[in-house]
C-alpha cells in the first residue's frame, strides 16, 4: 500500500570490510518534504528486526541511508524493510538488495624462477561476512612487465 512515488529509489546495501554496511537510497520522487524514513533488517529469519541506529540524513534531516557496524551474514538471505512516515501521504514500501564489496586475495606470495622464466603465484580467498567456499571465488591475474 502506499502512494506511488513516495517509497525510497536505488537501495543498495554494500559490506565492506567484512563486517562493515552501508545502505544508502533516495528520497521517492512523489514524497513530501515532511517524508522520513526508516530502515529495519535483519540477518536471518531466525535473528531479531534491528531498526538503523546511524541514519545518514539529507540538508532536510531526511534519512538517506545508514551505517551498520559488526555485520554477520551467515546465509546469503538478509531482510530489509523500509518504510517511512509522512503528514500528508501514505509511503510505499519495497523489497530491496545487498552486495558485498570483497577485500583483495590475502597473502599473495609470488615465487618467480629466472632459469626457467616461470612464475608461481599463490593466495588466500579474500574475508567475507558469508561465503563459506572458497570455490565460489573466480580469480583473475593481470601480470605487467617492468
Amino acid at each position: 500500500a502506499g502512494m506511488n512515488g513516495t517509497a525510497i529509489e536505488n537501495f543498495v546495501c554494500v559490506i565492506f570490510n567484512v563486517s562493515f554496511m552501508n545502505c544508502t537510497w533516495h528520497v521517492g520522487r512523489n514524497a513530501t518534504e515532511d517524508t522520513q524514513y526508516f530502515l529495519y533488517w535483519r540477518p536471518s529469519r531466525k535473528e531479531d528486526v534491528t531498526e538503523c541506529q546511524n541514519y545518514i540524513k539529507d540538508n532536510c534531516g531526511r534519512h538517506t541511508g545508514c551505517q551498520f557496524q559488526n555485520v554477520t551474514i551467515e546465509n546469503k538471505n538478509a531482510y530489509f524493510l523500509v518504510n517511512g512516515s509522512s503528514s500528508e501521504k501514505k509511503i510505499h514500501v519495497s523489497d530491496y538488495i545487498i552486495v558485498e564489496k570483497l577485500t583483495p586475495p590475502l597473502n599473495v606470495t609470488v615465487n618467480c624462477t629466472e632459469a626457467s622464466h616461470t612464475c608461481s603465484i599463490w593466495w588466500q580467498p579474500p574475508r567475507t561476512s558469508h561465503v563459506k567456499k572458497s570455490s565460489c571465488f573466480k580469480y583473475e591475474i593481470v601480470i605487467e612487465n617492468k
